[in-house]
């Protein structure tokens, strides 16, 4: 994700400029302070504070803890194959005491031997059945044991996420979920490089909206899981529209912004807007920087942020 450059009279106001400009919330976002806010006699600011920002990158867990977890179990193994050996050490060597006793005394020997017949004569069918469950279940679960390593190990190599496998995979999570909505609807994606817009159109599709595209914002969240969490891809930026609703936003929007910058400049006062998410904020100060006599700065923090636009 690309790293945008923001300046302001102090360090917040510049990373508040940031998150306007990235249309993300500040836990979605990470900073790097490239110059501090320097300022001169009697207060006034020298130069402003300079800041860069990104998109946070999903989080994967990274290779080493893979690679320790397999160092754990070829650990485990070996030391169960040290025991094995001891134990087969000391079957020898109680093997080796019993033939010599049996050199010295073969009537001991048969004694055993006729023992060892009556004991297993004795068993009943239910305990050779359990036995021979136990024996079973030790086997499977040794086979389970060595399909998980084997499985891990072909886990290790992590493999590049294209921007097609992330789009995929949002439009197959939306189709679902606008078919447990039991709505009839079609997705489709448009990719621009690491851009990718997932549009869902169709008709009754108000519930996934929400009041204020509240609830739009939450299945887009989802989405970025179910796909780019998923498969591991940090690089792109995720988008979701249900039934044209951010284009229709950003329309209303626009015309409301120049509406009322109109309004300042014949008043030549300040006019403070209603609480807007990050991605409205952004679609003000884009369209306030189309117009002259006028600037846009955000202010407050969230959920009540608003955008100010004063005269120029």
């Amino acid at each position: 994700m690309e790293w945008v450059v923001t300046t302001g009279k102090t360090v917040d106001e510049a990373k508040e400029l940031a998150l306007d400009q990235l249309g993300v919330a500040r836990d979605d976002a990470e900073f790097e302070v490239v110059e501090e806010a320097k300022t001169g006699l009697f207060g006034r600011v020298k130069s402003e504070a300079r800041v860069r920002a990104r998109v946070k990158p999903a989080q994967v867990r990274p290779k080493q803890d893979r690679r320790d977890r397999r160092r754990g179990n070829k650990s485990k193994r070996g030391g169960r194959d040290r025991n094995d050996n001891r134990n087969d050490n000391r079957n020898d060597n109680r093997s080796k005491h019993q033939n010599d006793a049996g050199n010295d005394d073969g009537g001991a020997v048969a004694t055993a031997t006729d023992d060892q017949a009556d004991a297993k004569q004795a068993r009943t069918p239910q305990q050779d059945q359990q036995r021979s469950s136990n024996g079973q279940r030790g086997r499977s679960k040794r086979q389970r044991t060595d399909k998980e390593h084997a499985a891990m190990e072909d886990n290790g190599t992590e493999t590049e996420v294209s921007p097609q496998e992330v789009g995929d995979a949002a439009v197959a999570f939306m189709s679902g979920l606008a078919t447990a909505f039991g709505a009839e609807a079609t997705t489709d994606v448009e990719i621009d490089g690491t851009e990718i817009d997932v549009r869902v159109s169709g008709d009754e599709l108000g519930l996934l909206v929400g009041p204020g595209g509240r609830t739009l914002t939450a299945v887009q969240d989802l989405a970025r899981v179910s796909s780019q969490r998923r498969l591991g891809d940090h690089e792109t930026r995720l988008r979701i529209d249900v039934g044209g609703y951010r284009e229709k936003r950003k329309g209303a929007l626009e015309k409301f912004a120049v509406a009322v910058a109109n309004q300042v400049i014949e008043a030549g006062s300040t006019k403070a807007l209603e609480p807007m998410s990050s991605a409205d904020r952004k679609v003000v100060h884009d369209a306030i920087t189309e117009i002259d006599g006028v600037t846009s700065r955000s202010e407050g923090d969230e959920p009540n942020r608003r955008v100010v636009i004063s005269p120029a």
